[in-house]
């Protein structure tokens, strides 16, 4: 339940640290925008546009609208320097234009990126990670002659154990996170890379048949053209993570800017390049109708060394769920410091500077998810709002620059390019609904109200439970948490 702030308990203690660096912002980004998706399911965009020319022509341009979305966010997270990314831009932009209305769409944001969207990835990222971390060993399990509940259990069981291990490494400490997130970033790249040499191989022994047909039976129906950037920006998302984590980046002014500047062109690359492997090996139709296309494309071009593409999926896969649960933890962090959440969701533990009740939050929120399965319709529902809050902080981009014209921008966008990530944002949020209509987006709406529900008593009447004392005390003790020096009034 969500509740307006009340006074803390005990003294300040210190809030977030700065222990990120660039080349730890690089890796933030790299983990969170490449999971699974790239090694498994990259088909979608080459099923729309039709030909495998044109196919590479969508990858690279959605790579560059998501650079430009991106940049925008770089100059949000400067002159916005606090964590939660879109959350803190929507607050910092809206906030004073009304009382009830002004502090609602932050709101909003928070509630669906903290109670439903970013736990339910993560608890499908987890469950992934689990079922290609057993591949390379399918044979020494006998997998093959497990039963299939079986299977599914010990699939879900090992996703738990993972859940449970990534939430401790973010309750431990933020350095123990950057190294292992550093170490899973680099063997994610090797993973892609070891793909994009399997196909460089291909094409030196002539393998260049699937690749003759160039731009041969493009789709020129503009439905078609639209779905294939459509799913190829889906594939690009993750570049605003950097974002949600600025109080904790090192010179955010500097490194923000850089980090996405140097980690989006080389995602882009990996994912242009990947798929121009797979194509050396396998066929359009073949691609399309493949259920794996990275485990397809080991099988026939990496040999011995196939089982390199499972692994690749399973360290992706557990860095992305590890990045994107700890930058949730931080929009908790700050929601809980504007009344928007629990008070202790923004306390700190008090020797390792973690914001330990919201990252055992997420952890509980995603188990439950785990528990309850067949989540992927919700992640359907609810991720197209995603690029409904990018637009909206684009929007907020502008807002400040009219309402804060002073302030000091180490890094501006052209205002070229907040306009057109603006209408990306737009093109991407209404797609889904035209291209699907479905009953699904009316629980979105029923979700987004049943926020503006719990909005209305508890953070703008500020109607406050008398039980919440003895949770917060109950949450300070168990979690050895204090209020931090900079929670807000």
């Amino acid at each position: 339940m969500t509740v307006a702030a009340s006074e803390p308990k005990t003294g300040g203690g210190g809030g977030l640290k700065r222990e990120m660096g660039l080349m730890s912002a690089i890796n933030v980004i790299i983990s969170v925008m490449i999971g699974s998706g790239i090694f498994v399911s990259p088909t979608a965009a080459l099923r729309y546009s039709g030909s495998v020319g044109f196919c590479l022509v969508v990858w690279t341009v959605c790579g560059g609208i998501s650079l430009l979305g991106a940049l925008c966010f770089a100059e949000l997270g400067t002159v916005v320097p606090r964590s939660g990314a879109e959350y803190a831009y929507l607050i910092e932009a809206f906030k004073k234009s009304h009382s009830f209305w002004g502090p609602l769409p932050s709101f909003i944001c928070a509630w669906v990126y903290v109670m439903i969207l970013r736990p339910a990835e993560i608890a499908v990222i987890i469950l992934t990670f689990a079922e290609y971390s057993i591949l390379p060993f399918r044979h020494l399990l006998g997998l093959e002659y497990m039963a299939a509940d079986d299977l599914h259990l010990l699939i879900k069981l090992i996703g738990i154990l993972g859940l449970g291990v990534i939430t401790y490494i973010n309750l431990s400490s933020v350095k123990l996170y950057v190294t292992i997130n550093n170490v899973f970033g680099f063997c994610k790249v090797f993973a892609c890379l070891v793909v994009i040499f399997g196909g460089v191989y291909q094409l030196a022994i002539g393998n260049t048949e699937n690749l003759a047909g160039g731009f041969e039976g493009t789709n020129t129906s503009p439905g078609h053209i639209a779905l294939a950037f459509y799913n190829g920006l889906w594939a690009y998302d993750g570049w605003s993570s950097v974002t949600t984590i600025t109080e904790e980046i090192k010179k955010p002014e500097v490194n923000i800017p850089r980090s996405i500047m140097i980690a989006v062109p080389i995602i882009t690359g990996l994912y242009v390049f990947m798929n121009l492997a797979y194509m050396t090996v396998l066929s359009m139709g073949e691609m399309i109708a493949s259920e794996a296309v990275g485990i397809d494309f080991g099988d026939r071009a990496l040999g011995s060394f196939s089982f390199l593409i499972p692994l690749g999926v399973a360290l992706a896969t557990f860095g992305c769920a590890l990045s994107i649960q700890f930058g949730v933890t931080r929009l908790c962090y700050v929601a809980s410091q504007e009344g928007q959440m629990l008070e202790p969701l923004s306390y700190i533990h008090v020797r390792r500077a973690t914001p330990a009740p919201a990252v055992a939050m997420q952890g509980i929120l995603a188990l439950a998810f785990i528990l309850v399965g067949n989540i992927e319709t919700l992640i359907e529902f609810a991720s197209f709002l995603i690029w409904f809050f990018y637009g909206a902080a684009v929007v907020a981009l502008l807002a400040l620059r009219r309402t804060q014209p002073d302030v000091h921008r180490p890094y501006k966008v052209p205002l070229i390019v907040p306009y057109i990530t603006l209408a990306v944002s737009i093109f991407l949020s209404i797609v889904p609904v035209i291209s699907d209509p479905s009953p699904k987006y009316l629980f979105a709406v029923a979700f987004i109200l049943s926020g503006v529900l719990v909005y209305t008593p508890f953070v703008y009447y500020k109607v406050r439970p008398r039980w919440i004392n003895k949770l917060t005390f109950l949450i300070q003790v168990l979690f050895e948490v204090v209020p931090s020096s900079s929670k807000l009034d």
